[in-house]
């Protein structure tokens, strides 16, 4: 039996020092992201109250080298986390990531489709899939304006109102 033949199964092999360290560098990019979200933001992670106590107490801390040592108890705390989940939900908040981008492209072509010729069948699906919203009236007005302002060139108030409906029932429903 030659040495390889005992770690058969990938999750048998033991973990080098150098992969162990990467990870724990990536959990603290991530503690980093939280910080950087405002108390708002935060509120809508899902994490542990342990985790939410080291982010508070992380705000107190002034000193370089302190901020340095809590940002490794917070990789360590995160190790618990289901520290994906968490990085998904931060990566909606981000303007810069693939999933808020993502997320703001669906929502333009949902409100460009609620404009378009089949506006009727779309709303209808749209509500049907949002059965949460509870001003319909104002959402049906907000695509009328649009229809409007689609014949005048230039304007994109009503649109953009739409859009910011569009966001907020989106934002509600994915809890943030």
């Amino acid at each position: 039996m030659t040495d390889f033949d005992q770690f058969e199964n990938e999750e048998d092999t033991p973990k080098s020092k150098t992969q162990i360290k990467r990870e724990m560098e990536a959990l603290q990019e991530i503690g980093k992201k939280l910080l950087k979200l405002s108390k708002n933001q935060q509120k809508k992670v899902p994490m542990s109250d342990t985790l939410r106590d080291a982010l508070a107490e992380a705000d107190r801390i002034k000193h370089h080298e302190a901020t340095r040592r809590h940002l490794q108890y917070i990789g360590k705390v995160m190790r618990t986390e289901d520290y994906e989940a968490i990085d998904q939900r931060i990566a909606l908040f981000d303007s810069t990531s693939a999933a808020y981008n993502k997320l703001f492209h669906q929502l333009e072509i949902k409100r460009d489709a609620l404009i378009g010729e089949n506006s009727k069948e779309e709303l209808s699906n749209y509500l049907a899939d949002h059965p949460e919203i509870e001003d319909i009236q104002l959402l049906r007005q907000l695509i009328r304006q649009s229809q409007k302002e689609m014949s005048q060139e230039g304007k994109t108030t009503n649109r953009k109102k739409l859009f910011r409906f569009l966001r907020e029932t989106e934002e509600k429903r994915l809890g943030l």
